[in-house]
């Protein structure tokens, strides 16, 4: 056997005794109200033997310190196997749980699957969606327990699209409740008034994918309280409020701040520009 085989060796069996000495320990010092203080003692001094042969540097004795004091673990505590498994298992459900509770309540990861908020957005962009900017809802019914702001014209939220609630779209907020929201000639009317200027905006040449004509002129429709009137900015390849109406806002997942990955598939390619970049 070579010298470094032999050193890997040893460093595993002095790896292991390591653990079983601070695995007893913290067995102990849970157990000391459950444990004979007189058995605590044997299992310490086999602690002590152990940590002597490991001092010394001795395989053989190591093994055979090791296997006494687990012997000896298993036989005054039985019940530790048990709770080792249980440790676990609290720490996967409260990983689970916690992961729950943000997904829910705090914040989702989104992924542009359309180019309808071109330039703004990209397909491949993937990007972090603040749940809890708007209020507090219950899962998987999404009822509002607490409100704390309302959407805002120029927000880019994340809803249920109101055709099919098991999907979820991204658009820009136009116009909020009680807006009357109009588009002539593709440019935006609230209220009587041009929108003004809309650097997001980007119109392009050509067939429309979801009716050119539908998309150039809108309205006028007065949004209804508690939704809201949303637009792609991509605005001529955009399927939104033009052709299916409002959104609630019981059904806005919440608002997008910052892409955290995107992600080129023509060129498959990192955009690493665009990544940590805050969405406006």
């Amino acid at each position: 056997m070579s010298d470094k085989h032999t050193e890997k060796a040893t460093a595993k069996i002095l790896k292991e005794a390591d653990f079983e000495i601070n695995t007893t320990r913290r067995l102990i010092k849970k157990s000391k109200k459950k444990v004979d203080s007189e058995k605590i003692k044997l299992l310490e001094t086999d602690i002590m033997a152990l940590e002597r042969a490991v001092r010394e540097n001795e395989p053989k004795e190591i093994l055979a310190k090791e296997e006494r004091l687990v012997k000896a673990r298993d036989r005054v505590m039985p019940f530790h196997n048990k709770s080792v498994v249980r440790e676990y298992a609290e720490a996967i459900v409260i990983a689970i749980i916690l992961a729950l509770f943000i997904r829910s309540f705090i914040v989702q990861a989104f992924k542009i699957p359309s180019g309808s908020m071109e330039e703004t957005l990209l397909i491949g962009d993937h990007l972090l969606v603040n749940k809890f900017i708007y209020g507090i809802s219950l899962p998987f019914i999404d009822k509002k327990l607490v409100d704390f702001a309302s959407p805002k014209r120029g927000d880019i939220i994340v809803f249920r699209y109101p055709e099919d609630k098991d999907k979820d779209f991204i658009k820009r907020v136009i116009g909020v409740g009680g807006d009357k929201v109009e588009v002539k000639n593709k440019k935006v009317f609230i209220n009587d008034e041009p929108l003004g200027d809309e650097p997001y905006a980007v119109f392009k040449a050509g067939e429309s994918l979801f009716g050119f004509t539908k998309g150039r002129n809108f309205g006028p429709k007065t949004v209804p309280e508690n939704h809201v009137f949303v637009m792609g900015d991509n605005r001529d390849n955009s399927h939104d409020s033009r052709f299916w109406g409002t959104v609630h806002t019981d059904e806005i997942r919440g608002k997008a701040f910052i892409l955290y990955w995107s992600w080129d598939s023509v060129n498959n390619g990192i955009r690493f520009r665009r990544i940590g970049n805050l969405i406006h």
